[in-house]
């Protein structure tokens, strides 16, 4: 049975928690001057840029009164606690500014091709439940989803009470999504779930904002708020596992183009090979080539036709031959396994030169299953963006593993969701209510 409910139950629910919920305030309730200064030193003290007063002034530029009054509001909304003194430079000790992250909660699923990940955060971000398990994105969207929702209950149930009440959902799976209506669009490895309203479906579970996204973009930014692309302003995110995708941070922000697409290098053409058929129904696709399922592919191929003993011993104990076993059969030097990797390392490599000229970012964080078990794969991608990229595009390019491995994506989709709580649109919208709990609608301003 779908878990979508007919218009009419849509509506009845609607109006019940309309009845129930305050109205958002009006987006024009509080000046826009307040809220840009307030937000600008909200930033500062919850991104661990400043700890006083005295600071914010010397970031922001603001006005010592102006500070003052704005971390009182912030203190009286109870998004921000004053501390013990801090280390006096000369005056009185400053008092120390903390961001309240246990004000709230975030509840965070990270869909894969093959996986789930969920966790529960506070509102800076830390884990304080986690659960992943394997799964398949094919079974399409009400039976995952539907999972999510057994997931998120367990979490509760395991945590006991979470700090605060539910300050909103954040969702990342393995497609294009148009960001602004959080749902999925012609997604190449999730059939079932085109159109399907997302985003819809756990704002009338939980009553609060939710943002979906592509797995790839929380990807980055999790790498980017807590792994190893932190202090980068400029940085291509790729994930090479059953599909091949970017996320890109561009000026220290995630960047997603006019609809949500950017990043899907998986379906630039590489080869004029038209025997390859991709699963987006084109032809010469890095994802049809080089991503995990077309390493299975060719590693299967490799075993029957002889060129590889230890890939045939795999066939014949499983029936199949997976990119993981290609990656075992490379670690101890076969041949076939080798080249396999070798070559899908240098298409993607040669994909990622043209990014590296037309982008020039200082750091490629490399994720997914396929990059983390192929160091063949990494070594052949990494030889070929350096030999095909300009020199002063490379000149200081650092090309790393992702250091967060499964938990990057919840940790990115939280830090997604209260970025968007807390951008100017959306807090106008519930900044006065002093939390935006039970006001899915908030998310209509966040999109950005």
């Amino acid at each position: 049975m779908s878990v979508i409910s007919t218009p009419a139950s849509d509506q009845d629910r609607r109006a019940r928690a309309a009845a129930l919920v305050p109205r958002p305030p009006d987006p024009g309730s509080i000046a826009d001057e307040t809220l840009a200064s307030l937000i600008a030193i909200l930033d500062e003290i919850r991104l661990g840029q400043c700890r006083s007063r005295g600071e914010l002034v010397a970031r922001t530029g603001l006005s010592r009164s102006i500070v003052a009054r704005r971390v009182g509001e912030l203190v009286d909304h109870g998004l921000v606690v004053e501390g013990d003194p801090g280390p006096s430079t000369g005056g009185r000790p400053p008092r120390q500014l903390t961001f309240r992250g246990d004000a709230g909660h975030i509840l965070v699923a990270d869909l894969g091709a093959t996986s789930i990940d969920v966790a529960m955060t506070t509102l800076d971000g830390r884990i304080l439940a986690h659960r992943d398990e394997p799964a398949d994105i094919a079974e399409g969207p009400d039976a995952t989803l539907a999972r999510v929702d057994e997931l998120f209950d367990e979490l509760r149930a395991t945590y006991g009470t979470p700090p605060g009440r539910l300050w909103g959902v954040g969702i990342g799976v393995p497609g294009p999504v148009e960001f602004s209506s959080g749902r999925p669009i012609s997604p190449p490895i999730m059939p079932g779930w085109d159109l399907y309203p997302v985003r819809r479906r756990f704002a009338d579970r939980y009553g609060a904002p939710v943002w979906v996204d592509n797995d790839v973009n929380v990807l980055a930014l999790g790498e980017w708020r807590s792994g190893v692309a932190a202090g980068h302003d400029n940085v291509v995110v790729v994930k090479i596992g059953t599909g091949i995708g970017a996320g890109i941070i561009s000026g220290g922000r995630i960047h997603r183009g006019a609809q949500g697409s950017a990043g899907d290098v998986g379906h630039i053409q590489v080869s004029d090979d038209r025997s390859v058929v991709c699963r987006c129904g084109k032809t010469g696709c890095l994802e049809a080539l080089a991503a995990g399922e077309a390493i299975a592919r060719d590693g299967e191929a490799a075993a029957l036709q002889g060129r590889s003993p230890r890939l045939r011993e795999a066939f014949d104990r499983l029936g199949a031959v997976t990119a993981e076993d290609v990656a075992r059969a490379a670690s101890v030097g076969d041949p076939a396994s080798l080249e396999l990797l070798q070559a899908a390392g240098r298409r993607v490599g040669i994909m990622l030169a043209s990014i590296v000229n037309f982008f020039n970012p200082s750091l490629i964080v490399l994720g997914g299953g396929v990059a983390q078990g192929g160091d063949a794969l990494v070594e052949s991608l990494c030889e070929v963006v350096y030999r095909r990229s300009l020199p002063l595009a490379t000149h200081d390019l650092e090309i790393r593993r992702s250091s967060l491995g499964s938990l990057a994506g919840v940790i990115g989709g939280a830090a997604m969701v209260v970025d968007l709580l807390f951008s100017r649109a959306s807090m106008a919208r519930w900044v006065e209510a002093g939390e935006p709990s039970g006001m899915p609608d908030v998310v209509l301003g966040g999109a950005r």
